[in-house]
C-alpha cells in the first residue's frame, strides 16, 4: 500500500523554484529541496527520478499555474469590463514570467509552455480591444510592452506608463 504524500508535488516545486530564483539552477540539489521541503533526499529521488527533471516539473508548473490565472481572468465578467490594465495587473501571478522563460530556455517543450500562455494572454488583450482587424497585432504590441515594463520595473526604473502606452496602442 502507498503511503499519501505529506507534502505535494505543487509545494516542492513552489520550493525548487524559490530555490531556482534566488541561487540559480546549480544551487537545486536534493539536499537544497529537502531541506526547504523536509522531505527526505531519497523521498525527492523516487518522486522525480532525477534533480533534472523535478527543476524541469517545477518550471512547466509554474506556467500551468500561470495558465490557470489566464483562464480565471478570462471567465470573469466583472474583469471584462475594467480594461486592460486591470486585465494585465490581474496577471501577475506568483512568479514572474520573465523570469520563468528565461529558466524555460534550454528546454523546447518548456518554451512552447511559454508560447502558449503568451498566446493566451494575447488573446485576452485582443478580446478587450475594438473588433478591428488590427487587434492581434495591437495585442502583440501591448503584451511586449507589459513584460518589458515588468523587467524594467523588477531591473530598477520605471521607464513609462502602462496606462498611457495601453491609450497609444490601442
Amino acid at each position: 500500500m502507498a503511503r499519501s504524500k505529506l507534502i505535494s508535488d505543487r509545494d516542492v516545486f513552489q520550493q525548487v523554484l524559490a530555490v531556482l530564483l534566488q541561487n540559480g539552477e546549480k544551487a537545486v540539489t536534493f539536499s537544497t529541496v529537502s531541506a526547504a521541503t523536509g522531505l527526505a533526499p531519497a523521498t525527492l529521488v523516487q518522486r522525480f527520478g532525477s534533480c533534472n527533471e523535478m527543476i524541469l516539473s517545477a518550471i512547466a508548473q509554474a506556467w500551468a499555474e500561470l495558465d490557470d490565472l489566464v483562464e480565471a481572468v478570462t471567465l470573469d465578467v466583472a474583469a471584462l469590463n475594467k480594461g486592460l490594465a486591470s486585465l494585465l495587473k490581474s496577471l501577475v501571478g506568483p512568479v514572474d514570467p520573465g523570469a520563468l522563460l528565461m529558466l524555460s530556455l534550454r528546454d523546447p517543450a518548456l518554451i512552447r509552455r511559454a508560447k502558449a500562455w503568451r498566446h493566451k494572454v494575447e488573446q485576452a488583450i485582443a478580446a478587450r480591444l475594438d473588433d478591428s482587424a488590427k487587434a492581434k497585432e495591437t495585442a502583440a504590441l501591448i503584451f511586449a510592452a507589459w513584460q518589458g515594463r515588468m523587467l524594467w520595473d523588477a531591473g530598477g526604473g520605471k521607464g513609462f506608463r502602462l496606462g498611457e502606452a495601453i491609450k497609444r496602442l490601442g
